[in-house]
């Protein structure tokens, strides 16, 4: 097809029209002058309010006022509570210009390009608090001389070391969090310390235990030597599972490690590897590696000296993997839930309780008769095992569930998946159940079979958790398990609801009435509302603007609640502290609740709300992802549970957040000085 030059000379005019009919537009309704504001700590007390203006081409804004003969001058005004903070005028970084106005006949100071305004402030380094106040700035456009005012509220938050880099939604330790790093690092330690003891009675290591100690002390010119050598053998076991999880931290690093704990995907991953380390315990097949990896490591352990006791030590790693490798693989997944060194630290346990008996036994040979035969009781641990991990895996797969909101797994299903688990681990246990590779059970001085003492207790026990969980399939509470259960909000029947349904009943304190229904989020939210909550028909707000809004309407000061549907430290606060009748009364009474979760992510926000965040870089799209852009953003704090309390202006109460502690007391007298402290920034 052929186009005219005339027709291609219109087109192209027809085009510069609309380009220069757009720019124009645009033009008109762009802003003469547009601020942001944000806050910068200077020194150990001093911070900085930071305004920074883009001024428009043809536009003159006006200085700050420096004395009483000004006519034309920008201002900044602050709130009670702030004006007493203030140190001195601001300064600026700009390219300042003065002249005499014609038409002011006066000489006037102005910019014309961009300027930034320093406010000083007093604040420590530690302090947190909100600067409220407004911007009055004075320009001038062609002839006109206009004013305007700009509000601000920006927090000035507690200082972090020059060193630290900005957070981001995977780090778990904040500056106001203390020693959560600690507390979790710890735990994991000892997590990993009891999964080596664990491991220790499985077929493929117990076994190993005395023929190992009696090669060396036998093989060796002395008992020194032969101690020293099995000494060095069990530093080498330490050596080789310390480094598996060094090399685990490095390669993937904490962040990835704490992302995949709360992702549905990977909690999906990890179920299917519960699944199968379960099924494998149960006997149905053996988990090994590659027979060529083993007699490699094999090979190599008839050298001489340290080395070759270092490469039998990797024989042992190699040949127990069967064994161990289900054990350290859950030991890892739950790692991930852990701070930067939780796989590092839990290899480093769980290698210390793998090791040290080598060493004990080494020092004690004679003591080796202690561990008695090995026989159908150890595949008994292993089956035991199975069970439990099992259990586990429908945890997992739990975790997924409810971040996507299948609702395969609502909570009476769990429960009876649980029981059913946990009634065949008894009978297994009192030896009604058998499995591929279990014996017979010893018999007495009658041929007939037994069960030993530790197996009854232990079957008492299964079948007593078994039926502490059968009235939760009716609404009970389940305190002592409630943070591992779906939440109350999945259950398709409360007893206890229905039947104060029925005779007109609900659980009301005074004050409670005069809250209105939550309307944001609350139809997919309604769900994930813990057993607390619902039994006491508490009333929580699941956006932050909604809460506010309704905590100013009513003169109550604001508690957040960050949260999270797979967070078991904010069932365990709920279930021990938020139960307590107290507690209960005052959190009813005096407070609006924003329960904030931070890892839904199958709740979108609107489009219209949705933006980038600079913390999680990246476009905020789900509720989960808002919620937790603004605690690291506005609280600087990434872990959960942590409570802030707020006063109508976004005001701290308390300067700190109050993190995972469950002492009744303490709980009390923090929420009555936030109470106090309100009703202080009211009068």
């Amino acid at each position: 097809m052929k186009f005219s030059s005339r027709w291609m000379q219109g087109a192209a005019l027809t085009l510069l029209l609309l380009i220069l009919s757009q720019s124009n537009i645009f033009a008109q309704g762009k802003e003469p002058v547009s601020f942001t504001f944000d806050t910068e700590h200077i020194d150990d007390s001093t911070v900085y309010l930071n305004i920074r203006a883009k001024i428009a081409p043809g536009i003159k804004l006006f200085a700050m006022k420096n004395s009483e003969d000004d006519l034309v001058y920008s201002t900044l005004q602050f709130v009670d509570g702030v004006k007493d903070k203030i140190k001195g005028n601001p300064v600026f970084t700009g390219n300042i210009q003065k002249e005499t106005d014609p038409d002011l006949e006066s000489t006037v100071e102005y910019f014309t390009d961009s300027v930034t305004w320093h406010q000083p402030i007093k604040a420590a380094r530690a302090d947190s608090f909100l600067v409220v106040g407004s911007l009055s700035y004075m320009y001038k456009e062609g002839d006109d001389f206009p004013s305007k005012e700009e509000k601000f509220e920006e927090f000035v938050l507690p200082a972090t070391h020059k060193d630290e880099t900005a957070l981001n939604p995977t780090d778990e330790v904040t500056t106001t969090v203390g020693n959560v790093s600690r507390l979790s690092t710890f735990k994991i330690f000892l997590l990993g310390f009891l999964g080596g003891l664990i491991a220790l009675i499985t077929p493929c290591v117990y076994s190993m235990i005395p023929i190992t100690v009696s090669f060396f002390t036998k093989s060796s010119a002395n008992q020194k030597q032969g101690i020293k050598n099995a000494v060095s053998y069990a530093l080498s076991i330490i050596f080789i599972f310390t480094l598996l999880g060094f090399l685990i931290t490095v390669i993937f690093g904490p962040d990835a490690l704490n992302v995949l704990s709360t992702n549905w995907i990977a909690n999906l991953i990890f179920f299917a590897i519960f699944l199968i380390f379960g099924i494998s315990f149960l006997g149905a097949f053996e988990i090994t590696l590659p027979s060529s990896i083993a007699n490699k490591a094999d090979s190599k352990s008839g050298t001489s000296s340290y080395m070759g006791i270092f490469f039998m030590a990797l024989t042992l790693v190699v040949v127990s993997f069967s064994c161990t490798g289900p054990i350290i693989g859950n030991l890892l997944v739950l790692a991930a839930r852990g701070s930067y060194f939780g796989p590092l630290m839990g290899m480093f346990g769980f290698s210390l309780a793998l090791g040290l008996p080598f060493a004990l036994f080494a020092f004690f040979p004679s003591k080796l008769n202690m561990l008695g035969k090995s026989g159908g009781w150890l595949n008994a641990v292993k089956v035991t095992l199975g069970f439990l991990e099992l259990a586990l895996a429908l945890k997992f797969l739990s975790n997924a569930d409810l971040a996507m909101g299948w609702r395969i797994l609502d909570r009476e299903v769990f429960i009876v998946l649980w029981v059913v688990i946990f009634i065949l681990l008894g009978f297994y246990l009192l030896g009604k159940l058998k499995f591929h590779h279990d014996d017979e059970l010893p018999k007495n001085d009658f041929g007939l079979p037994y069960i030993s003492i530790t197996r009854l207790f232990l079957s008492i026990i299964s079948f007593a958790f078994a039926l502490y969980m059968i009235p939760g399939l009716w609404g009970a509470p389940l305190k002592k398990i409630s943070a591992f259960v779906p939440p109350m909000g999945t259950q398709d029947f409360n007893m206890a609801v229905a039947s104060a349904a029925s005779h007109g009943n609900t659980v009301s304190l005074s004050g409670e009435d005069a809250l209105p229904a939550p309307k944001k989020y609350a139809d997919r939210m309604k769900m994930y509302e813990p057993a607390v909550v619902v039994k006491h028909h508490m009333t929580t707000y699941f956006d932050y603007k909604e809460a506010l809004e309704v905590a100013r309407k009513l003169h109550k000061p604001l508690m957040i609640d960050f949260t999270g549907i797979n967070c078991v430290n904010c069932r365990d606060m709920e279930g021990k502290v938020w139960i307590d009748d107290e507690v209960m009364k005052r959190l009813k009474n005096d407070f609006v609740i924003a329960s904030l979760y931070v890892d839904v992510h199958s709740v979108y926000i609107p489009k219209e709300e949705q933006y980038y965040s600079e913390a999680l870089k990246k476009t905020v799209k789900t509720l989960g992802e808002m919620n937790a852009d603004l605690q690291i953003s506005t609280f600087n704090a990434n872990v959960q549970p942590y409570y802030f309390f707020l006063d109508g202006n976004e005001q701290r109460l308390i300067p700190e957040g109050y993190g995972h502690d469950t002492s009744v007391e303490k709980f009390i007298k923090l929420l009555d000085e936030a109470k106090k402290n309100y009703e202080a920034s009211r009068s």
